[in-house]
C-alpha cells in the first residue's frame, strides 16, 4: 500500500469540471450522490453499534465520502468494508484520544464556568479549555481524512491536522460553522428527528468536510510528496490515462510528516 491511498483502479473521469467550484459545485455533487450517501449514513451506524468500532466506521465512512467529494468511482459496500479493516488500528487509536479528550472537556469546560461565577479569574482558563475543545474538534476535519488517505503515523496525523486548521483557516472555519447548524438543531429535537439522524447527519457532514478539506490536504501534503519526486499528481489526470500504480505509489514508510514550503520541481505526467 502506497503512500497515497487514491484507490485509482476506481477513477473515473470526473462528471464536474474542476473549474466549477465553492457553493453551486458543492450542491451539484452532492445532489448527484445524495441517495448513496443517504445508505453511507445507515451502514455507518451499523458499523458503530459495537462502540468500539466508531473511530474505523468513521474512517470507512471519510474514505467514501471523500471519493464521492471528489467525483471517483465508488463500490460502496467494497470500498466501505475494505477501508474498515485497512484502518482498524488506527481507527481504535483514535478513538481511544477522543474518549480522553471527550471526558476531559466534558468535566472541565462545565466545571471552569461554574468556577468563574464565583471568580471572574477563572474565566481565563474557561475560555482556554473552550478553544482547546473547539480546536480539538476542528482537527477531526482532518484526521480521519489522513487516516483514510495516506500512510502516515498517528503522530504525525495529529501533528499535521493541528497545523491544517490554522493553514486554511476559512475552511476550518465554514466547515465548523455548517456541523453547528446540523448538530444543534438534531440534539436540540433528538426524538422528532430520530428518523433523518438515522439516513443523513453523519454522511452529510462528512461529505461537507472532505469537500472542504480535502483540497487542502492535497495541496499541502499530496502535492508536495509528487512534486519533490518530479511527478504530476494523478488525481489530476482527467482524461482517462491509464495510470501505473506500480510507478506511483511507492510506499515511503511514513517519512513524509511535515507540511512545509518545498520547492516546486518542473513535472512530468506518468503514462
Amino acid at each position: 500500500m502506497g503512500m497515497f491511498d487514491n484507490n485509482y483502479q476506481h477513477r473515473g473521469v470526473l462528471k464536474t469540471p474542476h473549474e466549477k467550484k465553492g457553493f453551486f459545485k458543492f450542491w451539484e455533487v452532492y445532489g448527484r450522490h445524495m441517495w448513496k450517501l443517504l445508505e453511507v449514513n445507515l451502514l455507518y451506524l451499523l458499523f458503530c453499534l459495537p462502540v468500539v468500532t466508531i473511530g474505523p466506521a468513521t474512517a470507512a465512512m471519510t474514505k467514501v465520502c471523500r471519493n464521492y467529494s471528489q467525483e471517483r468511482n465508488v463500490f460502496l459496500l467494497h470500498d466501505f468494508w475494505d477501508s474498515f479493516k485497512k484502518n482498524l488500528k488506527q481507527g481504535f487509536v483514535m478513538s481511544f484520544i477522543d474518549i480522553l479528550f471527550t471526558l476531559g472537556f466534558i468535566v472541565g469546560v462545565p466545571t471552569y464556568y461554574i468556577w468563574a461565577q464565583q471568580n471572574s479569574m477563572i474565566y481565563v482558563p474557561f475560555m482556554i479549555s473552550l478553544c482547546c475543545m473547539l480546536i480539538f474538534y476542528m482537527m477531526h476535519f482532518y484526521i480521519y481524512i489522513m487516516i483514510s488517505s495516506t500512510n502516515l503515523t498517528m503522530v504525525q496525523i495529529i501533528k499535521n491536522s493541528f497545523y491544517l486548521v490554522a493553514l486554511d483557516l476559512k475552511a476550518s472555519l465554514w466547515t465548523l460553522l455548517v456541523s453547528f447548524l446540523v448538530i444543534v438543531p438534531c440534539y436540540a429535537f433528538l426524538w422528532p428527528s430520530l428518523f433523518i439522524i438515522i439516513f443523513w447527519p453523519f454522511s452529510f457532514l462528512c461529505f461537507v468536510i472532505c469537500f472542504n478539506c480535502y483540497p487542502v490536504i492535497q495541496k499541502t501534503i499530496i502535492d508536495p510528496f509528487y512534486a519533490e519526486k518530479g511527478e504530476v499528481n494523478p488525481e489530476y489526470l482527467t482524461n482517462g490515462e491509464d495510470i501505473d500504480e506500480e510507478t506511483i505509489f511507492e510506499d515511503m514508510g511514513g517519512k513524509e510528516e511535515v507540511i512545509e514550503n518545498r520547492p516546486k520541481k518542473k513535472g512530468k505526467i506518468i503514462k
